[in-house]
C-alpha cells in the first residue's frame, strides 16, 4: 500500500536587522503561495541570533509588512534566538558520532591560510588540519571551535526545483564551523536544526543561497534526517540591470504603504517579479492560489519597474471598495491639512470617491485629489488656476455661471450639467471655456474630475460660496 506525500510545510525566515525588504516579501510570498495551492502549512521564523544588530523595532517591522500583505502564518513565531542550546545539542551528537571534529586552530593560523590561498589563487577555505589530528595535540588555553567532517571526495547533486540539477565537487568545500569557540551555533548549524525540527519540506529562498544549500546538504545527511526539496529563487535586480539599491526600489515593505500602494497590487506585482502565468497580467490573490507551483519561476533575475507596479496599482485603485478608499484616504488628507476633516468633508470624499479613483494611480494621488474636498474657505488656488482666474473673460462667464446655478433647484449631476449646457447655447461660449474658470474657483487646480461630479458633491451652498469668493478677490 502506497504511503501518501507528506504534506508540504514552508517557512519565511527572515533576519531582523532591518525592515521587511521588498526581495524577502516576494520570498515570503512564494512560500505563502506554495504551502497554500498544496494545501500545507507557512510558517514564520525569526532569525535573530545576531544580537548587536537584531533590534525588536525590526522584528515589528517584519511582523507588521507581512501582516499588512495579508501573508499570514501558521503557529506560533520561531525565535532562532531561544533554540541555541538545540542547535548545541547536535553539534555534540556529531561530534560522538565522529562526524565532526574539534580545531583548535589560531586566529593567525585561519589568517595565514586566507593570505596563502590569496596569493596563490585558491578559494579560501579552511585545510583541514585538525580533521584527523590526535587531540592530544591541542594547544593548551584554546577553544576550539567544532566542524563538520564533511565528505572530501566525490560531488553532491542538488535537484532543484527552481535551478534543476546542480552539481558541485565535494573538494570544493570546507569543513564548516558548527560551534564557536565559545560554544554558540553557527547560523549554518541553526539553520539546518530548526527546519529539520520544523518539518520544513520545501526550502524556497534567493539563489545567493545556493552554496549554502550543499553545506546543509551534508549536515542533514550526516545526521540522517530526510533531506528538504530546494528552489532557489533568482534575485530581484533594479531596471538597469544591477543589483537593487535603494535607488532602485529596494525600501521596506512599509515604505510602499506609505507611498500609497495597496496590499493587493503589492502581492500581484511581487507574484509577477519572477513567476508567469502565461500572458496573464492581472492575478487576484484566489488565482495565483490556484495557479501557483515552483515549475512558472523563472532562471533569470527580474527587474523592478516602478511604472508596472503603479499601472497595476491603478488598477485596483479603481476596482477597490469606496468606503475603503474613503478610511484610508481621509487620514491622508487630514496630514495635508494639519487637521481631521469634518463629517461633512468626509462625507463628501467618499462621495466622489468613484471619479476619484479614475484618475489616480496612488493613494497619494487619491488623497491630494481629495483635498479640495476638505478644504475651507476662501480656497487656496496654485499658480495655474490663478493665472486662469485672473483673466477678466474668465470672472465674466463665472459670473453668468454663477447666476444660472444659482436659479437650479435640483441640484444634482444632470441638472447640473443640463443648465451649463443651456447657458454654453445661450452666451455661443463652449462649455470647456465654462467648465475651466469653474473647475479653477471649485477646485484651486486646473485638473479634477469631471466639473458636473465636482458640483454635486461639494453641493449646492459650498459650490456657490466658492465661486462668489473668487468673483469678488
Amino acid at each position: 500500500m502506497s504511503q501518501s506525500p507528506a504534506p508540504v510545510v514552508t517557512r519565511f525566515a527572515p533576519s531582523p536587522t532591518g525592515f521587511l525588504h521588498i526581495g524577502g516579501a516576494r520570498t515570503a510570498l512564494f512560500n505563502w503561495l506554495f504551502s497554500r495551492h498544496h494545501g500545507g502549512q507557512f510558517l514564520l521564523r525569526i532569525e535573530d541570533t545576531d544580537k548587536e544588530r537584531s533590534t525588536q523595532a525590526a522584528i515589528d517591522a517584519i511582523i507588521a509588512g507581512l501582516d499588512w500583505l495579508g501573508l499570514d502564518h501558521h503557529g506560533d513565531i520561531v525565535f532562532q534566538s531561544r533554540r541555541a542550546a538545540r542547535h548545541a545539542e547536535v553539534a555534540h551528537a556529531l561530534l560522538a558520532a565522529g562526524h565532526a571534529y574539534k580545531c583548535y586552530a589560531s586566529v593567525e593560523e585561519l589568517a595565514e591560510m586566507r593570505e596563502r590561498a590569496k596569493a596563490e589563487g585558491r578559494p579560501i577555505r579552511y585545510d583541514g588540519r585538525w580533521r584527523d589530528r590526535d587531540p592530544a595535540d591541542a594547544p593548551a588555553g584554546v577553544s576550539p571551535v567544532v566542524r563538520l567532517r564533511a565528505p572530501q571526495d566525490g560531488e553532491t547533486v542538488i535537484d532543484d526545483l527552481v535551478q534543476g540539477s546542480v552539481t558541485i565537487a565535494n573538494g570544493q568545500l570546507d569543513d564548516m564551523v558548527l560551534l564557536r569557540g565559545d560554544g554558540s551555533p553557527t547560523y549554518m548549524l541553526s539553520v539546518v536544526v530548526d527546519d529539520h525540527d520544523m518539518g520544513i519540506t520545501h526550502v524556497i529562498r534567493g539563489d545567493d543561497h545556493l552554496t549554502n544549500a550543499f553545506r546543509q546538504y551534508h549536515l542533514y545527511a550526516l545526521m540522517g534526517w530526510d533531506i528538504p526539496r530546494f528552489a532557489h529563487i533568482p534575485l530581484i535586480h533594479g531596471p538597469d540591470g544591477a543589483k537593487l539599491s535603494k535607488r532602485h526600489g529596494a525600501l521596506g515593505v512599509e515604505a510602499y504603504r506609505e507611498m500609497g500602494y495597496l496590499p493587493e497590487a503589492l502581492r500581484n506585482y511581487l507574484l509577477r517579479l519572477g513567476w508567469g502565468h502565461g500572458d496573464d497580467e492581472i492575478i487576484s490573490t484566489e488565482q495565483a492560489v490556484e495557479w501557483f507551483d515552483l515549475d512558472g519561476v523563472g532562471r533569470s533575475a527580474s527587474r523592478f519597474d516602478f511604472a508596472k507596479l503603479e499601472n497595476l496599482n491603478g488598477h485596483y485603485l479603481r476596482q477597490a471598495d469606496d468606503q475603503r478608499l474613503t478610511d484610508l484616504v481621509v487620514p491622508m488628507v487630514a496630514d495635508r491639512l494639519g487637521r481631521k476633516p469634518d463629517a461633512d468633508a468626509a462625507s463628501r470624499i467618499a462621495m466622489a470617491m468613484p471619479g476619484l479613483k479614475e484618475r489616480a494611480k496612488t493613494l497619494l494621488e487619491l488623497a491630494e485629489g481629495a483635498l479640495f474636498l476638505a478644504e475651507e474657505r476662501p480656497l487656496a488656488v496654485d499658480d495655474k488656476a490663478k493665472v486662469l482666474l485672473d483673466n477678466p473673460e474668465a470672472r465674466e462667464i463665472l459670473g453668468h455661471a454663477y447666476s444660472g446655478l444659482k436659479s437650479v433647484s435640483e441640484w444634482t449631476a444632470e441638472s447640473l450639467d443640463l443648465t451649463l449646457r443651456n447657458m454654453s447655447e445661450a452666451e455661443g461660449i463652449k462649455l470647456g471655456k465654462i467648465a475651466q474658470p469653474l473647475r479653477a474657483a471649485l477646485v484651486g487646480r486646473t485638473t479634477s474630475p469631471g466639473i458636473f461630479d465636482v458640483l454635486a458633491v461639494l453641493g449646492r451652498d459650498e459650490s456657490l460660496a466658492r465661486i462668489a469668493d473668487q468673483i469678488n478677490t
